[in-house]
């Protein structure tokens, strides 16, 4: 395996990308075996539910308060969410989130493998609550 540089970056100020699900992406660094994103939704938003084909993500909350919902073949759940909490979101699960809060709601994603680009999300029809 081929020895990568080290890198540092400093988050920008405006969103890189539009995600599938309606939240702002800001990009943050890639390896090999993984890739960082920096991710917003502005308040009284809700995302689209999405699902992931390949790809499994942790969730680390640094400002707002939320909830979370994600449903895979074993469980369905919705988990309040604030600065400190974490989740998974392994392959195969419909998800999709909403700002309960009176400022933006912004979390750092960890993508294992690397993000593949935005045909890795499938739209599901039904989430848990109307998107806006």
């Amino acid at each position: 395996m081929a020895i990568l540089p080290l890198e540092t970056k400093t988050i920008s100020d405006h969103y890189d990308a539009l995600a599938p699900d309606g939240s702002e992406i800001r990009l943050l660094l890639k390896t090999q075996k993984a890739s960082m994103v920096h991710c917003t939704l502005p308040e009284g938003r809700v995302s689209i539910p999405v699902r992931h084909q390949t790809v499994e993500e942790l969730w680390y909350f640094i400002s707002g308060e939320g909830e979370v919902w994600r449903k895979n073949d074993l469980e369905e759940l919705v988990t309040p969410v604030r600065a400190g909490v974490s989740i998974s979101v392994s392959r195969h699960t419909s998800f999709h989130f909403r700002n309960t809060g009176k400022e933006p709601l912004s979390f750092i994603i960890a993508t294992m493998p690397p993000w593949p680009g935005f045909d890795e999300d499938t739209v599901e029809k039904n989430g848990n609550w109307a998107v806006k």
